[in-house]
């Protein structure tokens, strides 16, 4: 669904091209639009896998777990941005959860000023982010928290207002933290105007709060009061549980389609400076994962792309008698010398399978396709997807299609 996105893993080591070849079929059966990411410090995803990612159409967005008790330097994060930025990436996401003490160690979070602190680290790379061409995101919040997250993020912006510069101002996004957390998804609708008497660390019996799948609505509140304007806002982390008696498999599929804009009976839109929504997590051990690490569906998949209905099968990486098949176009009077020159370079560096026949790349685990749509249609590439292969579409003249080539 459009909109629609999914935290990758929860740890920062699956980026290979094998890992890829595993879950890119995963994100193109779910049809998603974004992939958030958990970016490493001291190295950069690899440029094969965002370069594959954007060739796809699903949006990268990198989450930098910073924490203000281990903060890298501006310059070490210049010289990321620097890459992911050339590399195709937009969103970077800086921190997460500062309201939360074990962010900070017990010394620095009992002394005063918490805010302006976190933004003593927060700017500086935020402004670089900016500098660099990329839209840095306000870390999402623990949902109340240690530190109450409502009134974090006022203080927050308050200072961001006043140390901030206009570039930064301008480019800055909000993210949250939208688990259903056991409530209805109308939990908390409408933000603070609608439930006046929801107080820090107190929600009275007759009163709804932030704690919810609308918890963006009151940090857009918040946003339009201090800033005077509702920030873009991404929101991240979405799973159950339901509330009791309800189906968290049908509470998920409806919070996509709010996501996605779709109306649906009984609940409010979303508001619309809402961008997209990550749900958590693609692949996990834990309860809330669409996939085991193997890659085997969870209740949710199906329910979801309803793909024991519509969708083959995914083959395993042990079905696949070819490792990596460049798929060639040919033509009533033979193959274009052109083509074979122009790839030349990356097939002494891949040493992939050669072939000009469709029929053939559907034995590959990783197929290149050089070629636009009169060539091999976007048809014939989803049936390839949907057997689980790594599809790569390589198309342009022959500098771009070097060009792309040499990223891989």
């Amino acid at each position: 669904m459009d909109k629609v996105g999914f935290h990758y893993r929860a740890d920062r080591d699956h980026y290979t091209e094998r890992d890829l070849g595993q879950w890119l079929p995963r994100l193109k059966q779910l049809d998603a639009s974004w992939i958030v990411l958990n970016a490493p410090i001291k190295r950069a995803i690899p440029e094969g896998f965002i370069a594959t990612l954007k060739t796809e159409s699903i949006e990268p967005v990198l989450h930098f777990q910073i924490t203000p008790r281990e903060l890298p330097s501006v310059d070490e994060m210049i010289l990321l941005y620097e890459n992911y930025k050339k590399w195709g990436v937009k969103y970077v996401i800086l921190f997460d959860k500062p309201n939360q003490q074990e962010s900070w160690g017990s010394e620095a979070w009992a002394q005063s000023d918490l805010t302006e602190r976190f933004l003593d680290g927060f700017l500086p790379l935020a402004e670089a982010a900016v500098a660099a061409g990329l839209v840095p995101v306000f870390p999402p919040l623990e949902p109340g928290g240690d530190y109450w997250d409502t009134i974090f993020l006022r203080g927050a912006l308050d200072g961001v207002k006043r140390r901030a510069s206009k570039p930064l101002l301008a480019r800055l996004m909000l993210s949250a933290y939208a688990r259903m957390n056991a409530k209805p998804l109308s939990w908390g609708g409408g933000g603070p105007q609608s439930w006046p008497e929801a107080q820090p660390y107190h929600t009275p019996e007759s009163s709804q709060d932030q704690q919810g799948f609308r918890i963006a609505e009151w940090y857009l509140t918040l946003s339009e009061t201090v800033l005077e304007k509702k920030l873009p806002t991404l929101i991240l982390g979405i799973q159950g549980p339901a509330p009791e008696g309800e189906d968290c498999v049908v509470n998920l599929i409806n919070c996509a389609r709010l996501i996605a804009r779709q109306e649906l009976e009984g609940e409010d839109a979303l508001p619309e400076e809402i961008i997209g929504g990550a749900f958590w997590v693609l692949a996990g051990e834990e309860e809330n994962s669409w996939f085991s690490l193997e890659g085997s569906p969870k209740p949710i998949v199906i329910a979801y792309t309803r793909e024991g209905e519509s969708q083959p099968e995914a083959k395993s990486t042990a079905d696949f008698r070819i490792a990596h098949y460049l798929l060639l176009p040919s033509f009533e009077w033979g193959v274009a010398d052109w083509h074979l020159n122009v790839t030349r370079s990356f097939i002494k560096r891949h040493r992939p399978t050669v072939g000009f026949s469709l029929a053939e790349a559907f034995q590959a685990e990783q197929v290149t396709v050089v070629g636009g749509e009169d060539q091999f249609s976007e048809t014939e590439l989803r049936q390839l997807r949907n057997q689980g292969c790594l599809v790569r579409r390589i198309e342009g003249d022959g500098t771009k299609i070097a060009s792309l080539l040499a990223a891989i």
